[in-house]
């Protein structure tokens, strides 16, 4: 089905039927109409409509840069629309900045935290609020905030630090934030991002549940078509900064709402598995690594840890369980403390020309910052490993600009780089074209080994499916792949072999493929084995 023909279905559903949830209001209890934004010559939103009801579950979904976060922003007073209004209790408002759509009870989850780290979870609820007082009453506000908890199910300790809570404590009390504060209209921002899946049903369940039976709104930005399924009523969906349809989600498919995101164009199909049998030889082998302060948030402890050439090797977790430190120590970013790291049977000490050697190479998270140099060139960037080599791998004293762009422009071809140009500052780059620039240059040449870290976070649909077809095509040619996702979709998806690190150990291991039981994953990745 084309992406006009869901929209125009889209349009008809929404115009001619009338789901449980909006039976309950004839009229929305917040409403932006005709909104349009505008950065100089640029329109990030284009006459944007769209309707919350009481007591409904919405989702808002889109490829990166489609305008959800503008359009949201536009809502609660962060920009200010160049057009179009909007209309709370049919009365239309305006909504200068954030603490005005604090006051009129609208409230928001941000997909990175807004919590003070070294305040407790009492202090940072109370201080959210738009009315406290010069001197607090600390034993009142603490009667009243464990009242309040003891009719919520999502359960928090008041009186920690926040910095020493697990990110899914802190995305709960996020949430609980909001609810305390009393927010009649609620958006989320990615919201199960750094929770078990577990914890997501749990926290998505409750706000659906919260939202029926006290006629709150929720709007959900989402990239997981199964939160939008399970939990939603209706959808909207924005392409180039316009709606480009919306309906009952019970009426339409995944690969419905998919059409509407990307429009006319075609997805990478990922490649299929090859059967070839993985090395029998471990192409990285982790024995008795210890790095950072033991027992400390972000450390590590591994006691045993290989990857085979031609699989690929997920390892899940929530976010602060020493991950990051996992891909620092084979990028050479951070020191082990013990143990040894080998590959290909040789000891692996992460420098530069030791990994050129090895073959060993690294696609880390928010590459534009961790593997980039913003100002440099696509160019550049992109010949960063081999600026220094001619093309039979020889040292050379001078750079050859004229072999660095024209390998920078086949690189761009076969990896579907847009970019105005290879001498085009790599800054200047979306965060999916930046991505498949740094997967090119690890790519290029033979590869033995990969690590890709978080490698679709922050991704459009399109550019997702370009990262993944990369990585099982670099498995299908015999490289090892180690993937370090918090996305356990994503680990399910692709991997041959799933891990999971808790408190910076392997707590769990098991097989991949569609027999996976993300039930008993997520559990171990709470910490409960």
């Amino acid at each position: 089905m084309s992406a006009v023909s869901v929209a125009e279905r889209f349009d008809d559903v929404g115009a001619s039927e009338v789901s449980p949830s909006q039976a309950r209001a004839e009229r929305p209890i917040l409403e932006a109409v005709g909104l349009t934004k505008r950065f100089g010559a640029f329109t990030a939103l284009n006459d944007v409509t769209i309707a919350l009801m009481a007591g409904e579950f919405h989702a808002l979904l889109g490829e990166n840069g489609a305008g959800k976060s503008t359009l949201v922003k536009s809502m609660l007073g962060y920009y200010h629309p160049d057009g179009g209004a909007v209309v709370l209790d049919d009365r239309e408002v305006t909504i200068a900045n954030p603490r005005d759509a604090r006051r009129l009870g609208i409230g928001m989850v941000y997909q990175h935290f807004t919590l003070v780290p070294a305040m407790t979870v009492l202090e940072n609820l109370v201080m959210s609020r738009v009315d406290v007082p010069s001197v607090v009453n600390w034993a009142k506000e603490r009667k009243a905030l464990s009242a309040f908890l003891e009719t919520m199910p999502l359960k928090v300790p008041l009186d920690t630090p926040v910095d020493r809570l697990s990110s899914g404590e802190r995305q709960k009390t996020e949430i609980l934030k909001q609810l305390y504060l009393k927010s009649r209209i609620l958006v989320l921002d990615e919201p199960t991002s750094v929770l078990t899946p577990e914890e997501a049903r749990q926290v998505l369940g409750f706000l659906r549940a919260r939202a029926s039976e006290t006629g709150m709104a929720v709007l959900l930005i989402t990239h997981k078509f199964s939160e939008v399924t399970a939990f939603c009523d209706r959808v909207t969906v924005l392409r180039k900064g316009a709606k480009v349809g919306e309906g009952l989600v019970a009426d339409l498919s995944t690969k419905e709402m998919a059409a509407l995101m990307i429009g006319e164009r075609e997805l990478t199909q990922a490649p299929g598995r090859d059967e070839n049998p993985k090395s029998a030889e471990p192409v990285l082998a982790l024995k008795g690594v210890r790095s950072g302060d033991s027992g400390t948030r972000g450390s590590l402890a591994i006691e045993e840890l290989v990857v085979h050439g031609g699989e690929i090797v997920g390892i899940a977790g929530i976010s602060g369980n020493g991950q990051t430190r996992l891909v620092e120590l084979i990028s050479g970013q951070a020191q082990k403390t013990s143990g040894e790291i080998r590959v290909k049977g040789e000891p692996y000490d992460a420098s530069r020309a030791t990994a050129q050697a090895m073959k060993v190479r690294c696609l880390p998270e928010e590459p534009l910052r961790n593997a980039c140099v913003g100002r440099m060139s696509v160019s550049d960037n992109i010949a960063f490993r081999t600026f220094d080599r001619d093309a039979s791998g020889s040292k050379i004293r001078l750079l050859d600009k004229k072999r660095m762009l024209q390998r920078a422009q086949e690189l761009i071809e076969v990896y579907s780089i847009k970019t105005q140009g290879p001498s085009a500052p790599i800054q200047t780059l979306s965060g999916g074209n930046v991505q498949r620039a740094v997967l090119a240059r690890e790519l290029a040449g033979e590869t033995d080994l990969l690590v890709a870290a978080n490698p679709c976070f922050g991704l459009d649909f399109g550019a997702v499916a370009d990262i993944r077809a990369q990585l099982i095509a670099a498995r299908n040619r015999g490289t090892a792949v180690l993937l370090v996702s918090e996305d356990l979709d994503e680990i399910v998806a692709l991997s041959d072999r799933i891990c999971v690190m808790f408190e910076g150990r392997i707590v769990f291991e098991c097989a991949g493929g569609d027999a996976v039981d993300t039930t008993r994953i997520g559990a171990h990745m709470a910490g409960h084995h």
